[in-house]
């Protein structure tokens, strides 16, 4: 017999059901909850004689809903702690005192089953009362220092490392090895024995000292993710520039291996930036495909747009200028805007400086001779030394020449100059003879050399070093100009005001200077200045837009490089000159710049080098001034941004080769390019590494 439903609700126990497992015969279960879970039922309407078959689905009215301890709101209690053993941990959960396991629930039972399983020791010699009471507090007394010492091991780790940070940035920044960790903490140490020797806290403060780690492994580390930090800091920056100019060299390291240092110049909302963006090794040639591929890689790595280069400036050589396959060539083709292009102004006026006739080239070659000639031979150099000191002589030694260096020619000269009459009396004592060294008119064109390179190096200092703007290098390339075409009259007039040297041999030795003969080879200098330097002279209106915006011209300026909207710049443009309030800042901007040039000229004549680096650049006060120029001026200050971005030189890519070759030596020729690339930024750049980020993003370890 088939029941007429499902349900019997006959009986005490609740509904009952019929039914079964699919397939299975029909049979009265006991109450509903006893039917078998997850069953397939044959459903019977009453009057129906056949089952209808629900397929497929699962039946679980029958299971119990478990009940869940965190849905019962339980708490700890207090009296666990003495009675127990326990207290409460941040998550509120209890944590046994005596062995600090953590249970998973607030439950007395749990609690009480641990205290009585694993603890019967502690239970039976501290029985409930006064003597558990005592024993509890000391535990608790115990936890709580334990906390205090991890709280304060905590931000105490984070200053070691900060500490180990700071001390690899020091030796990275001086080019030295990372060995030197090691020697500073041992130095460090030994000093703090006696600096803080009647400290009480003296044995904290050398523990602290020896928990620094500073291994060279640690250094290399720290210095790599140092150099990282900086790089994300440049990106982020450039990023949000519109303008970028870049300036290329290539040389190579210890090993031969060919390095192409990649320096970016560009304005950031804190001013002009000129940061090493890349040292990048090539492994195969060093033609100007292989250049320009990567520096390309380097600008797509970073997801720079390549589109925001305005200008390049390479050293001028065939590989970077090549007319089809150059560096500069290629990377155009990349570009999807008019570029500007410089060949270095400080390379082009050492090509000027080259110029001297043959026969006044032959005396430095002399000179070079007899300089070897004394410093060659161990015994010799150290007779010479001994000889000065006993002359009281203005110098104790000779200077080697280095073609490389720019000022080495004009500083070998003035040295030898200085000490002519000691070299000859100790050449007669070892009897050697030079003819030259008597020979009136040699020693005119040597004086004549001494005169001239003297004042090309002052050109060439003056040309080197950060912060210097396009526009003002040129101008000081346009003076220099002038000033040879002032010594060639100076010869005219046969005063040799501005040739001391000359002029001092004259009056002693009563010679017949050549004149015609040094103002034509001063005219042929000048010559060759004004015969370089075009890219520049073509730019000047536009470079002289940054000093000068009231002077410019529209007409006259080069827009194509920079996408300014010509429209709206005109109209600002004739606002900015009728407007007092504006253009009053750039007359101030020049008294600025004035008396920086004061101070540059007394500081350079005291010979103070460093307070002379302490000065605010030029490019700093041209930035502060339009940078207070409100941004209804946007296309002005879009183009003098631009222009300000220029580089005038590939000064910093020599520099950056000086302190390669000082970083990776012959005691370190095995240092990696990514070790080398990040010990040189490291050692260049002007943004500060984030250490308190990159210390918490490591975890604390001690010196060992």
């Amino acid at each position: 017999m088939v029941p007429p439903g499902i349900f019997d609700t006959q009986g005490s126990e609740g509904p009952w059901l019929w039914g079964g497992m699919h397939g299975g015969p029909w049979l009265p279960c006991t109450p509903l909850t006893a039917f078998p879970p997850y069953s397939f039922l044959q459903v019977v309407p009453p009057g129906v004689n056949s089952p209808l078959i629900l397929l497929g689905v699962l039946f679980d009215m029958t299971t119990k809903k478990k009940r869940r301890t965190e849905d019962e709101n339980r708490e700890f209690k207090v009296e666990w702690t003495e009675t127990f053993a326990f207290i409460q941990n941040l998550n509120g959960l209890p944590t046994c005192l005596i062995c600090q396991e953590k249970l998973a629930h607030n439950k007395k039972s749990n609690v009480e089953r641990h205290f009585t399983t694993k603890h019967v020791s502690f239970s039976i010699k501290y029985p409930v009362g006064d003597a558990r009471k005592k024993a509890v507090e000391e535990l608790q007394k115990s936890q709580e220092k334990l906390s205090s010492e991890f709280n304060y091991w905590m931000p105490s780790s984070n200053n070691v490392n900060i500490a180990s940070f700071v001390v690899s940035q020091e030796i990275a920044k001086r080019g030295k090895p990372y060995t030197d960790g090691e020697y500073i903490k041992s130095c460090f140490i030994n000093a703090s024995e006696e600096l803080f020797r009647d400290f009480k806290n003296k044995a904290d403060i050398l523990k602290k000292i020896k928990e620094l780690p500073l291994s060279a492994e640690t250094v290399k580390d720290r210095t790599v993710k140092m150099s990282s930090n900086i790089t994300n800091q440049q990106v982020e920056d450039l990023k949000l520039v519109s303008a970028l100019s870049i300036a290329v060299g290539e040389s190579c390291d210890i090993n031969d291996t060919a390095q192409v240092s990649l320096f970016v110049r560009f304005i950031s909302s804190t001013g002009p930036k000129e940061e090493l963006l890349g040292l990048l090794p090539l492994k195969g040639q060093t033609c100007g495909e292989d250049i320009a591929n990567a520096v390309i890689e380097c600008f797509e790595k970073h997801h720079i747009p390549l589109d925001k280069i305005v200008s390049i400036s390479t050293d001028g050589s065939k590989s970077m200028t090549g007319v089809r396959n150059g560096f500069v060539a290629i990377l155009k083709e990349k570009i999807n805007h008019e570029i500007l292009t410089y060949h270095c102004i400080i390379h082009q006026e050492a090509l000027c400086a080259q110029t001297f006739p043959e026969e006044i080239c032959k005396v430095m070659e002399l000179v070079i001779k007899i300089i070897n000639s004394i410093i060659a031979k161990a015994l010799n150099h150290h007779q010479f030394k001994e000889f000065l000191v006993e002359m009281e002589s203005e110098y104790a030694d000779l200077l080697l020449h280095n073609k490389v260096r720019w000022l080495s020619r004009g500083n070998v000269l003035k040295r030898f100059a200085s000490l002519l009459a000691e070299i000859k009396a100790f050449l007669l004592e070892k009897g050697v003879h030079y003819p030259e060294l008597t020979n009136d008119h040699w020693i005119q064109k040597f004086y004549f050399m001494v005169d001239v390179t003297s004042h090309l190096n002052q050109l060439n200092r003056k040309l080197q070093g950060k912060g210097n703007t396009a526009f003002s290098m040129l101008e000081e390339v346009i003076s220099f100009e002038n000033k040879l075409y002032l010594f060639a009259q100076d010869f005219d007039r046969e005063t040799l005001i501005h040739f001391p040297s000359l002029l001092k041999h004259r009056q002693e030795n009563n010679s017949d200077i050549d004149i015609c003969y040094f103002k034509t080879t001063l005219l042929n200098m000048r010559e060759a200045f004004l015969n370089r330097f075009q890219e520049f002279r073509n730019s000047k209106t536009t470079l002289a837009f940054v000093k000068k915006p009231l002077d410019a011209t529209v007409t006259e300026l080069n827009f194509s490089p920079f996408n300014i909207d010509i429209g709206n710049f005109e109209m600002q443009l004739l606002d900015l000159k009728n407007r007092e309030l504006w253009s009053s800042k750039f007359e101030r901007l020049c008294a600025d710049i004035e008396i920086m040039e004061e101070n540059k000229c007394e500081l350079s004549s005291q010979h103070k080098w460093s307070a002379l680096k302490d000065l605010e650049k030029e490019d700093m006060l041209i930035f502060n001034t339009w940078n207070s120029i409100p941004n209804s001026y946007n296309q002005l200050k879009k183009l003098a941004f631009a222009v300000l971005s220029l580089f005038g030189s590939t000064y910093l890519c020599e520099q950056s080769f000086s302190s390669m070759n000082l970083i990776k030596s012959k005691l370190r020729s095995r240092l990696t390019d990514e070790n080398l690339e990040s010990c040189l930024k490291l050692k260049t750049t002007t943004y500060k590494p984030d250490l308190p980020k990159l210390s918490k993003e490591m975890q604390g370890h001690c010196s060992h």
